[in-house]
């Protein structure tokens, strides 16, 4: 099987192992296709499961008291959802919805303990995982408390997987702009007008509607970062 075929082969916490550990633990997944819109999970799903992206975009919510959709996070190639209902058994509670067509490696609750006990090393990269997602919503967080758009914007583009050439890193906004303003508290104008103003002071480059590149990390970094 060539090794571009092994969707464990792209996740961090899969990649301690040798490649012949990661064809054992590809056995245990089933791949699965969605199609742009499909559910791929929802809240009170009766089987825990662990999705590891191959390729495409997904959009993790929940429902907020007052009954409208609250974003928390879009997942992307290389990326897992699932790990605390995985780790822990219980039943998801976001729904998760495919963003464009996607497909997807899927591990049941029930190889847990096989994964685990072959390979204790997956459950330590598991927890760095998700210790480094904590760190990057503990920085949006605080972006949002200081009522500074222009950080919390930073701070997202930050966050958003990409690729680097030429010393500039390429990202790509997941959303609609409107769903990228709602998950940062903002509104779509402002949106707009913050990404206008960051890329007139020269630390970003807005190419075509979706495509953002960042020009100057550390002053981004700095922006992200109120005081």
């Amino acid at each position: 099987m060539p090794e571009d075929d092994l969707c464990v082969t792209r996740v961090p916490i899969f990649q301690g192992l040798t490649f012949e550990e990661q064809l054992r633990v590809a056995d245990f997944a089933r791949p699965v296709v969605a199609k742009k819109g499909e559910i791929v999970s929802f809240p009170g799903q009766s089987v825990s499961r662990l999705l590891v992206i191959h390729s495409g975009h997904l959009k993790v919510s929940h429902a907020a008291a007052n009954g409208q959709e609250q974003i928390l996070r879009t997942v992307t190639d290389g990326d897992v959802l699932g790990e605390r209902a995985f780790l822990t058994g219980h039943r998801p509670s976001d729904l998760a919805v495919a963003l464009e067509d996607s497909r997807m490696c899927v591990f049941d609750h029930a190889d847990l303990a096989i994964l685990l006990r072959d390979y204790p090393d997956i459950s330590q990269r598991m927890l760095r995982a998700l210790s480094d997602r904590l760190f990057s919503v503990e920085r949006l967080l605080t972006a949002i408390t200081s009522s500074d758009v222009d950080a919390r914007v930073a701070a997202y583009l930050l966050d958003l997987p990409g690729s680097i050439r030429d010393n500039v890193a390429t990202v790509r906004l997941p959303m609609a702009k409107q769903e990228v303003a709602s998950y940062l508290g903002t509104t779509p104008e402002t949106l707009s007008r913050r990404l206008a103003a960051l890329s007139a002071s020269g630390l970003i480059e807005l190419v075509g509607r979706r495509n953002v590149a960042i020009l100057d990390i550390d002053a981004l970094e700095d922006l992200a970062t109120p005081r």
